[in-house]
């Protein structure tokens, strides 16, 4: 803070000093001069101006770059619109002090030979922003400041905070280990204190999810408070979900609405996300269709866009629920112990180890990181041995380019035609867009088609994608929307994330399909779960299996307000076992009570279940059997669930909710048992049940001494009955005598050969001969 005081004092005694005479001008060497009231070095350029000079070359070629992208038609019609506001909006600066104060400044003005068409620091040692307000400084001298003191002090203040992020995020980007992020976090929080906006937005979350700070919901509110004040869609949104979960604040969803709403007009795509969620589902807003249809519509724009020929990263959505039942069968998660088998085949030689841990660090997922340093190496190693497919992936990989490997078409190409000439899926679709796009190639769109229509018979996905775009828009054949909907069709079923978003683009608009505006939600819903906040699953699942639940609640809780049903049951399911302690324990049911219902909207037959047992049972809600008897039905005939059926067996033999009726009971243990096997032995045993208090219940209502008199022997068994019996029993008890007797008699002859002692026979070699 020193300094700053030093330039501040500097900056108050300027007008006292400056300019007021002549012989200060005098005295100083030929190679000085006084600029603005500084002493200005010919020789030399100050850091300011060097450093505005490079983020001014540097702004240049950024948009020279992105001119060339766009051709001359559009430039011309963007520089004469520019031209044209900048005409209209340019204000008027006027001169702060100075030689000049209340002048207004003129521009251009020359400066050393150069002119300025903007106010600028040069020759000063401050940094402050000066003007002329004549043509020629030189020759006249007349100038002033653009800013006051105070917003001078403060544009050196954020240029400060600036410039400590900058080193958090290269620290951040470019470090794996997790004690050099936290000391990225340090500096970014050293740039929040300073009030910097992107920084205060990566540190309110850090603190919000617990990534690499300490987990504070109260200090990421406040600063989402004072991130909304200055109008941060990120801000804004992440203010709305807390109001949205009761995290920190109570819980209101019409704020939640308002603040996602703001957020979204700002154009945060997560706030757009969580709206068209909530208007399909009906969420705190009336059910519309058509209005869940254009904010998933914008952001499923947004992550088409980002998605590379390569593919992207993958989603990997595991069940916390499945987890705990079976660890690592649900998942899909490898094992440390395989991937290191893996590995050791791969350094062995074996080409199908080394293909499919390419693949898994080309793409991420199922417990890999994404690492195209490694993917390469592998893909090299395959492609040497003479593997058709780690060929095709290296092309993919020269076509697309990345820090590690640099874009090459040739190279792509060469690697393509290798793999399609052995009659590689892969290949042929690389080779298809290398025709399709004139990538190292002239554009042939003949070409194109067949190698395409020779990788969508092998069942490639790329393949089938890029045919159906092809007849989508008659590009090389003949425009056929039905053909176009058959291999999009096609693509979808092997999960490609561009078939999604086409198929929904189709249904949305009607073309070639009927329009159905539900059909295109749920597509396009699908393909905004692809974004890159798909990667919070992952983190979130680290989270709880570092035994964090906190931080993992709280990221599944942002997840399932976007809509993904994986997270709402997540979420439901920590707060089910009460391991988060951030919410308070008369809110743990009811909140989980709320996530199953709406991971259940989403077809997830354990939510359906558990939102049957919570009624049962009273969790979070009031017993309500009937309620309980509606989710188990509803799970027994949409998802054909054996435990809902087991279920809705003992409340109808119970007599819960329902009528009771013991062979409605025993239907529905039948069909439990039909429908799973390990059903069979719970089934089993309550059948056994169920037969004991049928003929329970039967002896209850049946009094045995009414039917005895009822009974007419007579009728029954004619006039003579009592001769009948008497015959029977006597033959009975003649049939008893008899066997007696004959047990009597083969008594002792069987005595008689029993040997009284047992004699212990000698071994064979020492019996005597016979």
């Amino acid at each position: 803070m020193s300094l700053l005081d030093e330039e501040g004092n500097q900056d108050e005694s300027l007008e006292s000093k400056t300019l007021s005479a002549e012989d200060q001008v005098k005295d100083h060497s030929t190679g000085t001069r006084v600029v603005a009231g500084q002493i200005f070095l010919e020789s030399g350029k100050s850091d300011s101006q060097s450093e505005n000079e490079e983020s001014f070359h540097s702004q240049e070629e950024e948009k020279e770059n992105s001119l060339e992208e766009l051709n001359s038609l559009e430039v011309s019609n963007l520089l004469n619109k520019d031209l044209e506001e900048a005409e209209i909006q340019s204000p008027v600066l006027t001169a702060i002090g100075g030689t000049a104060d209340g002048e207004p400044c003129h521009f251009p003005f020359l400066f050393m030979e150069k002119e300025y068409t903007e106010c600028t620091a040069d020759g000063r040692e401050d940094g402050r922003l000066w003007c002329a307000t004549t043509y020629d400084y030189k020759k006249d001298q007349k100038w002033g400041f653009c800013e006051s003191e105070e917003q001078s002090n403060k544009r050196r203040q954020m240029q400060e905070a600036e410039d400590v992020y900058q080193i958090g995020m290269k620290i951040l980007n470019e470090s794996s280990k997790k004690a050099q992020k936290k000391v990225a976090y340090q500096y970014l929080l050293k740039a929040a204190d300073m009030n910097h906006t992107k920084a205060m937005e990566k540190v309110s979350y850090a603190l919000l999810f617990g990534d690499y700070l300490k987990q504070n919901i109260q200090s990421s509110k406040e600063l989402f408070e004072k991130l909304t004040e200055e109008g941060s869609p990120k801000g804004q949104m992440a203010l709305g979900f807390l109001y949205a979960s009761g995290l920190g604040v109570n819980s209101s969803q019409a704020k939640a609405l308002v603040y996602y709403t703001f957020g979204a007009l700002g154009g945060n795509l997560i706030a757009h996300m969580i709206l068209g969620y909530r208007y399909w589902a009906g969420i705190g807003v009336l059910q519309s269709c058509e209005s869940a249809l254009t904010h998933y519509r914008l952001v499923a724009n947004h992550v088409a866009s980002d998605i590379s020929l390569t593919g992207g990263t993958v989603v990997q959505r595991i069940r916390l629920a499945d987890e705990v039942e079976n660890p690592g069968m649900a998942s899909g998660m490898l094992e440390e112990d395989l991937i290191q088998y893996y590995q050791f085949l791969a350094e062995k030689g074996d080409v199908q180890a080394q293909v499919g841990l390419g693949q898994l660090h080309l793409h991420g997922g199922r417990g890999v990181e994404q690492n195209h340093q490694r993917a390469f190496e592998y893909f090299n190693q395959a492609a040497n041995a003479g593997n058709s497919h780690a060929m095709a992936f290296l092309g993919k990989m020269y076509s697309e380019g990345s820090d590690v490997v640099p874009q090459s078409n040739e190279t792509a190409l060469q690697y393509f035609k290798k793999a399609a000439d052995m009659g590689n899926p892969v290949g042929q679709s690389g080779l298809g867009m290398a025709y399709l796009y004139g990538r190292g190639v002239p554009v042939n769109y003949e070409l194109a088609l067949k190698y395409f229509q020779k990788a969508a018979e092998q069942g490639w996905v790329d393949g089938q994608l890029q045919l159906g775009s092809m007849y989508y828009n008659g590009i090389g054949v003949k425009k056929d929307y039905k053909q176009a909907l058959k291999y999009f069709n096609l693509a979808s079923q092997g999960g490609h994330i561009l078939a999604f978003y086409n198929l929904a683009q189709m249904h949305a608009t009607g073309t070639g399909v009927m329009r159905s505006c539900h059909t295109a939600v749920e597509l396009f819903k699908n393909v905004c779960e692809r974004g890159r906040w798909s990667e919070r699953l992952m983190t979130a699942y680290n989270s709880y299996k570092d035994g964090d639940s906190n931080s993992a609640v709280v990221q599944y809780l942002l997840l399932a307000e976007q809509g993904y049903e994986v997270a709402q049951s997540n979420a439901a399911f920590i707060l089910d076992q009460k391991e988060a302690s951030i919410v308070g324990e008369n809110e743990t049911y009811p909140r989980a009570l709320l996530h199953w219902n709406r991971a259940a909207s989403q077809g997830y037959t354990v939510a359906r279940i558990k939102l049957g047992d919570y009624h049962f049972y009273g969790f979070g809600t009031d017993v309500d059997y009937e309620t309980a008897f509606i989710h188990y039905r509803l799970a027994s005939e949409q998802q054909h669930s054996a435990q809902a059926m087991f279920n809705l067996g003992y409340m109808h033999e119970k007599g819960l909710g329902i009528k009771q009726d013991i062979h409605l009971a025993k239907r529905f243990y039948d069909m439990a048992a039909e429908a799973s096997p390990d059903a069979q032995v719970p089934v089993f045993l309550a059948l056994c049940k169920l037969g004991v208090i049928y003929s329970l219940q039967y002896i209850r209502e049946i009094n045995i001494r009414e039917v005895f008199s009822h009974i007419d022997m007579d009728q029954l068994l004619g006039p003579e009955w009592d001769l009948y019996l008497m015959t029977i029993i006597a033959l009975l008890l003649g049939t008893i005598i008899a066997y007696r007797q004959r047990q009597h008699q083969a008594i002792p002859r069987a005595a008689g050969l029993r040997p009284a002692v047992p004699q212990q026979e000698p071994p064979p070699e020492h019996q005597p001969p016979q």
